[in-house]
């Protein structure tokens, strides 16, 4: 998919999860590209699993994302700023974010979710917060070393730990959705970069569905 085939799907997917009464008019002007472009995209996102369509009054629709469409938005944006000219500094401003906030709760001892360019920089700016990576986890590098440290297949493998910050640039939603599913949300920091929807938003979003 080139950059602004990436571009038009990411604008698509996150204008449905913004407003699931969006019209493609409305989308088509935000992301300035024609009204068949969107109509094209937004089917290809239906037929693809990762948007719904449901009849609302007046005669019009409601879009809404699935759990693979949620998926789907967090890669593309990370994929979408991993080749970006301005990725290092937003990391880096984000990170710093992150690890301040891991500062202030006592969170010293952390975990990276993900080897990656992303990881890298959460590993350099730790040693401007006093903070320590303990561990990183990925099934793909399991039992390598990065950044000279360990790598394992899955968190309860790892040493104690405070807090998690989710560094995947690849299935950021897919890692972080495994993550809730064994430690409480609250413990795992995610990077506004990646595009993850939070457990708890999308537990609002179903109810108001």
């Amino acid at each position: 998919m080139s950059e602004n085939q990436t571009e038009i799907t990411l604008g698509v997917l996150n204008a449905v999860e913004e407003n699931r009464n969006v019209t493609q008019r409305l989308v088509a002007k935000n992301l300035g590209v024609a009204l068949g472009l969107v109509n094209s995209y937004l089917k290809r996102c239906i037929n693809k699993g990762f948007v719904k369509i449901s009849h609302a009054p007046a005669n019009r629709y409601a879009y809404y994302l699935t759990p693979a469409g949620f998926s789907e938005k967090s890669r593309l944006t990370a994929e979408y700023l991993s080749g970006s000219f301005h990725f290092f500094r937003n990391a880096r401003q984000e990170c710093a974010r992150i690890l301040g906030q891991c500062e202030e709760l006592g969170h010293r001892k952390i975990i990276l979710a993900g080897a990656s360019d992303l990881a890298e920089i959460v590993f350099l700016c730790t040693q401007e917060h006093g903070l320590k990576i303990v561990a990183v986890i990925d099934p793909e590098l399991a039992g390598r070393v990065f950044l000279t440290l360990p790598v394992f297949e899955d968190i309860s493998a790892a040493e104690p730990f405070d807090a998690v910050i989710v560094t995947s640039l690849t299935e950021p939603q897919e890692v972080y959705d495994g993550l809730v599913a064994k430690i409480p949300p609250e413990g795992i920091y995610t990077p506004s970069i990646l595009g993850i929807t939070r457990q708890a938003e999308t537990e609002l979003m179903e109810t108001a569905r």
